[in-house]
């Protein structure tokens, strides 16, 4: 994990850039898990309400788990928080929810090619898909530090 984070750290350098991954890159996550609690559950005997949200969230949760311990717990609690808000929206929101959803998606991924024009170099996902998963991981490993705990 520590390779992954590292290297996906090298093209997050420029402080505008890393401000604007601070805001772009959870609400991207937020996004993909309200866009998959929009789905209609499938005919799967456990899946239920948001079924692709929980089963995409169980996955992301695997590969975390497998490489961080405490990475995956910081990512657990967020995914729960990113369910709830999924909630909130779902309730109070006046627009279809889903749209909701693809208009904040895509305008934080115009933010994200906006920070790395910014950077001058390509976003790390590029190279390799599992990125998407660590760009919040990278800012978990980074409010870890902050609050003094080892990954």
């Amino acid at each position: 994990m520590r390779q992954w984070l590292d290297e996906y750290g090298e093209s997050h350098t420029n402080p505008t850039n890393e401000l604007i991954h601070w805001v772009c890159v959870p609400v991207i996550f937020f996004c993909v898990i309200g866009l998959l609690a929009s789905i209609p559950p499938a005919d799967l005997p456990f899946i239920g309400r948001y079924g692709w949200a929980k089963l995409t969230i169980i996955l992301a949760l695997a590969f975390y788990f497998e490489r961080s311990k405490r990475l995956f717990v910081g990512m657990a609690i967020w995914c729960m928080l990113c369910v709830l808000g999924v909630m909130v929206i779902e309730r109070f929101s006046p627009w279809t929810t889903w749209i909701v959803y693809v208009v904040l998606f895509a305008a934080a991924w115009v933010g994200q090619f906006i920070g790395h024009h910014i950077e001058g170099k390509k976003p790390s996902f590029l190279k390799d898909l599992q990125f998407l998963l660590i760009g919040p991981a990278w800012l978990m490993e980074k409010l870890y530090r902050r609050w003094g705990v080892a990954v």
